[in-house]
Order: C-alpha cells, then structure tokens, then sequence
C-alpha cells in the first residue's frame, strides 16, 4: 500500500476525479441546451435522449468498452477484453496512460467522454426519434464506432497516435465523430413533418442558455482534464478555451448581426460551443493568440456551415453537423497550422478518416435498426410530441 501512495501524484489525483465531474455535468448541461431548442412537446423526450446516455454509455465502458478503447493492443485498430468489466483495472497508475493517477481515476475521466459523445448526436434527429431505438443504437454507436476511433487516436498504439495525429481532448473523438455521425442519421431519419414549410422556433431559450453556461463551464474539465495532471498544460488549454469560446460567441453574434440585422440570443450561444468544439484538439498545444484566432475563425465558419443545411436539404435539427463537425474540423486543421508538435498532412488524414468511417458506420448502423426496430415514431407520434407518445409525460403543466 505505501508503495501504491508513493506512486500515485495527489494533486494530478484530485484534478482528474473534479474533471471527470465537471465532464459529467457537461451532460446534463448538454440536454438543457438541446431542450430549450426544441417544441415543447418534445422537451422531455430531447432532454432524456442526453440523460439516459449517462446510464447506458457507464454499462457499456464498464462491461468492455473502455476494454476496446484503451485496452492492449491488437493491430493497431482495437483494444482487447482484458480489461472488461474493469477486470485488472485497479487503483495503481498505468504507465501507458497516466503514471501518476490511479487507474480506475483515468478510466473513470474517459467514461464521461463517452457519455457525452453520442448524446451529442441526438441533436440532429430530436424531435422524431424512437426511443426503444435509440437505446439500441447508443449501444451499437459506443461498440462499434467510438471505441474504435479511441482506439486510434489514444489508445496504445492506435494506427493513428503512432503517425502522429494530435487531438488533446477530443476534436476527432468527440466532435468530428458525433458530427459525421448526425450527418448520417440525419439523412436516414429523414426530416421532420412539416420541416422547412412551419415554424418551427425553439420554446425555452432560458434553458438553452442555461445549458450553454454548464457545458462552457464543464469544458474546463473536459479540456483541463486531458493534460492528465495539475501542471502547466492544463492551465493553458482552460485558458484557451475561454478565449476561444468567448471570441466564437462575439464572431458569430457580428456575422448574424450583419446577415441577420439582430444579434441573437441563441446565435451567441452557438457560437460559444462553436469556439469550445475547435478549440478542443488544440487545446493543450496553442497558446493565447492562436486561440483568439481559432475562436474568431470558428464563429464565423460555424455560422456558414449551419445555414447551409438548408441549402443542402437535410434536417440536422439542433446543428450538430455545422457546429461539432465543422468547428472541430477547423480546430484539427488550426493544430496543424499552429502546434510547433503537428504535422499538417498528419492532421488531414486523422480529419478525413474520422469523417469517412463514422458516416459510413453510421449509416450502416441506422439501416440495420430501420430494418429491425424501425427509426421514428408514427406522424401521429410526431404531432402529438415525444413527451406524451413516448414516455407519457409533459414537460409543462401550467
């Protein structure tokens, strides 16, 4: 036991465990952001989408998907099960990952990532989604997709660490995945009833401000916390990824000032999570001024990207394709472009292999449950809400 004390670091100890809770409270924050956007016959169902990916995605990372994410080895694209159901993941550092906070410690902070992650992706088809699907589907996406790309990315000797693709805290885990990912279902979901021919404006813009301020905040975590200790590269990527959130809100506000004639309340806080998202590959190797240009770039690029869903036609219905797929992919570009460390054809080739292999798997996901469980509730379903049709309840009773 001394020597297990004498190998763990207590200060890196204590800043992964506040991490890994302010990651976990990105969740919550996420769902309050995506229900102030929606109908309010849909609160409820959009909220749960987010809630139950906290219960689901823990059953999955513990029977064996932190396993197939960070476990040893083979061939460089996936993990093995030793470690499944937390066997051998004990209280004693791992080297591999981090040597000086317990094991189970960084297990736990990879957890949260892979709750947020898919909960991200309900964005693009709230509002029509079956539930009893869903479930299967966050199930088959963390197995078959997430812990995958992890792997790739972070795990030992992931194809894609070992050719030097940097992505600190989750652009090409997190956001490029979940957005090519939203591309996909939005496209085999199809659109909403009524969509592009009824308004269809969000109900509660309180509550998506309130969940803008708890998914900014929890970003401290989620970017702080990847530098796996209480030292100086932690204290860097919180500041950049204030900086960069601050400057993405600002960007877009003037962009949709100019193009709009009002700056808007929602406008800002997508922006905000615009700059959080492209900040968050490059966070612990930019400094200041990268970040401000990062932010600047992100607000306005984001802006674009989102209004061209109409364009295009597809129903992304809370922007998850404009803002976490296209912020990311600019943030994995600008660490290319300005960490001394990264190799810009490194960071295309981790960008478009991402991309490719999320929408395609994806997909292949979608069809197999259209096929089996089907993927939307009946037009009556629609019209009546996902509140009532699929969980009996209503959001508001006043």
């Amino acid at each position: 036991m001394n020597d297990l004390v004498d190998q763990i670091n207590q200060a890196d100890t204590v800043w992964i465990l506040i991490s890994s809770a302010l990651v976990l409270l990105m969740t919550p924050g996420l769902a309050l952001f995506y229900g102030g956007m929606v109908r309010r016959k849909n609160v409820l169902g959009t909220i749960m989408h987010s809630f139950i990916a906290m219960g689901v995605a823990t059953v999955v990372w513990v029977l064996y998907g932190y396993s197939l994410a960070f476990g040893p080895d083979i061939g460089h694209v996936i993990g093995n099960l030793t470690w499944a159901g937390l066997a051998g993941v004990g209280l004693e550092p791992n080297p591999t990952y981090s040597a000086t906070v317990p094991h189970q410690a960084f297990m736990l902070f990879q957890m949260m990532f892979a709750i947020i992650t898919p909960a991200l992706i309900t964005g693009a088809f709230a509002e029509r989604f079956k539930f009893k699907t869903y479930i299967l589907f966050l199930v088959l996406w963390l197995t078959f997709v997430y812990a995958p790309i992890v792997h790739w990315v972070w795990g030992e000797n992931g194809w894609l660490r070992n050719m030097g693709v940097l992505d600190f805290a989750g652009g090409l885990v997190v956001h490029i995945s979940s957005g090519a990912a939203a591309l996909a279902a939005a496209l085999m979901v199809g659109k909403r009833k009524d969509y592009s021919t009824v308004p269809m404006p969000p109900h509660n813009l309180v509550l998506t401000i309130l969940g803008t301020g708890l998914l900014w905040f929890g970003w401290f975590g989620f970017n702080g916390g990847s530098s796996l200790a209480a030292n100086a590269t932690a204290v860097n990527a919180i500041v950049v990824t204030h900086i960069s959130s601050a400057f993405a809100a600002i960007s877009w506000m003037i962009v949709e000032w100019i193009h709009r004639k009002k700056p808007t309340v929602l406008g800002a806080a997508t922006g905000a999570v615009a700059g959080l998202a492209s900040i968050t590959p490059a966070a612990g190797f930019v400094g200041p001024t990268a970040a401000i240009i990062v932010g600047l770039v992100a607000g306005m690029i984001c802006y674009v990207a989102v209004n061209f869903k109409t364009i295009f036609g597809y129903d992304d219905t809370l922007d998850v394709v404009g803002v976490h797929g296209v912020g990311s992919t600019w943030g994995m570009i600008a660490t290319g472009l300005f960490a001394v460390e990264a190799s810009l054809d490194a960071q295309f080739t981790g960008v478009i292999v991402t991309w490719i292999f999320a929408f395609v798997a994806t997909l292949v996901i979608m069809k197999v449950l259209d096929l089996t469980l089907g993927l939307r509730v009946s037009e009556e379903g629609e019209n009546i809400g996902l509140d009532l049709c699929e969980h009996g309840e209503r959001g508001y009773t006043i």
